[in-house]
């Protein structure tokens, strides 16, 4: 039907390839390089997958015991006027480094982050209205039946952003007689603090550590992965990406014993343009081990993991996929020294 073609926005993949460089300092990797430019991209993550063979797995377990410490998060309620006050503001805004997200339904509902010192508010247009500050209305795509939004952003951590600054009380004004009310927060502190109370214990917050979930599958079938891929090539790039998207789930369909019903599911694991064309030389089978992290992730830690991913892989392959809470994800696979990029964009 024509008339709703444009209700519905089509998210977009974007596929890329790179060349690793020759060393990564750990310390200071190339962060503006994909695939770390890609990793650093998504700033709140709900869930992050990391598969590798199972030689190369065992090398990972060990590089995350003895370098990567234990993620935590809390879960808390809080007003937006006691984020920008007293020694929260003080502790964790001006002189530290957080991260937070409010409940809510992307597109729905009011949504307010903060990111680098960054307060975001996502709010309709009555509320907007209300709150006389400055903002932009946001993209509705087309769609109809969509209620107008706006994005409202400002720099937390400006020398501006102080009571009495006539900008700040503006601020606080629409925090106490508009946007009033609690709501629950994720909240990740990027900074380890080891002297003096939290700010946060006085809104008694509930505490998460994100601890990795490891599974694995075994005789699973493994494509050989090409080289490159031609940027018109869109058939391989797909199938590779079918493959790691079940990889990433378990699915028995990528298992060399699977034996469902044709009527059910045809798939079967891809041979790509750059295979063997020998048919006596058959796809490689091997165990595959999944990690996966569940809860609230900050870039900065997947970064760290990447890292980590890399080191264990050697010269072989392992593949990263995350996703947001905003429905945007990302998947790299690493191959010999170059990495295969996918990026979908909502």
């Amino acid at each position: 039907m024509e008339s709703g073609k444009n209700d519905r926005v089509k998210p977009k993949c974007y596929f890329t390839q790179a060349t690793l460089p020759g060393f990564v300092d750990h310390r200071q990797p190339p962060t503006k390089k994909k695939p770390f430019s890609t990793a650093l991209s998504q700033n709140f993550n709900h869930t992050l997958d990391v598969v590798l063979p199972e030689d190369a797995a065992s090398r990972f377990r060990q590089v995350l015991a003895g370098g990567i410490g234990t993620l935590q998060y809390a879960r808390v309620h809080m007003k937006l006027s006691e984020i920008v006050e007293g020694d929260f503001f003080a502790q964790y805004i001006k002189s530290g480094n957080i991260l937070m997200l409010s409940e809510g339904r992307p597109g729905i509902d009011h949504i307010f982050s903060l990111f680098d010192g960054v307060l975001r508010l996502e709010v309709d247009k009555p509320t907007f209205e209300r709150m006389g500050l400055e903002g932009k209305a946001m993209p509705s795509e087309g769609r109809k039946h969509v209620k107008a939004r706006y994005a409202i952003e400002f720099n937390l951590r400006l020398p501006s952003m102080v009571r009495d600054h006539k900008g700040f009380e503006r601020i606080v004004w629409a925090f106490k007689n508009v946007l009033n009310h609690s709501v629950t927060w994720l909240f990740c502190d990027l900074q380890s603090r080891t002297e003096g109370p939290s700010p946060l214990a006085a809104f008694q917050p509930l505490m998460r550590s994100v601890e990795p979930q490891i599974e694995q599958a075994d005789r699973a079938v493994v494509p050989h992965f090409p080289a490159t891929i031609e940027s018109e090539d869109h058939v391989d790039a797909t199938e590779l990406l079918e493959w790691l998207s079940l990889v990433m789930s378990l699915s028995p369909r990528v298992r060399s014993e699977d034996a469902i019903d044709k009527y059910l599911s045809r798939y079967s694991v891809p041979e790509l343009s750059s295979s063997p064309s020998d048919p006596d030389i058959t796809q490689p089978v091997s165990t595959i081990v999944r990690f996966r992290w569940h809860g609230f992730i900050p870039p900065t830690h997947i970064s760290t993991i990447l890292l980590a991913a890399l080191k264990a892989s050697a010269d072989d392959w392992f593949a990263m996929s995350a996703t947001s809470f905003s429905g945007e994800a990302y998947t790299i696979l690493k191959t010999g020294d170059r990495t295969l990029i996918w990026e979908y964009m909502n």
